[in-house]
């Protein structure tokens, strides 16, 4: 809305609908993981209870699986932000590089988040590891 009332130059302007699809895309994220990790918390807490060595199993393979998704994540969105800065370099027309700085933006922002989530990801399956081991060895 700022760009809009306030951007007088073409530049300004063409910011408005690739910051709208932006921010969209990442509340539509946001929100459909919160939703989802939500719902699947309660399902943790059952299948703990049931059987908490089969939990600790699956919790290892779901862990090892997520972390395997990620190197194709932090490989993937480095590209895109190359393939955007090109953009910017080799088309002058303002809607493109508002386009690709805002698609740059939002997926830094992805992958600040991704980052950190990675990491606790990590720590948590080197715990759930550790964990088995102790499982096993009792």
């Amino acid at each position: 809305m700022f760009f809009w009332q306030f951007g007088k130059t073409d530049l300004a302007k063409a910011y408005i609908y690739p910051s709208l699809i932006a921010g969209l895309l990442l509340l539509t994220i946001g929100l459909g993981l919160f939703y989802t990790n939500k719902s699947r918390i309660i399902q943790f807490e059952k299948e703990f209870r049931t059987d908490s060595t089969a939990f600790y199993q699956s919790e290892i393979e779901r862990t090892e699986s997520t972390l395997k998704e990620y190197t194709v994540v932090f490989k993937v969105i480095p590209i895109l932000i190359i393939i955007a800065a090109l953009l910017i370099l080799f088309i002058n027309s303002p809607t493109w590089r508002a386009s690709s700085i805002t698609a740059i933006a939002m997926l830094i922002i992805i992958l600040l988040v991704d980052g950190t989530a990675h990491a606790r990801i990590e720590n948590y399956n080197k715990e759930l590891k550790i964990l088995d081991i102790e499982i096993k060895n009792e």
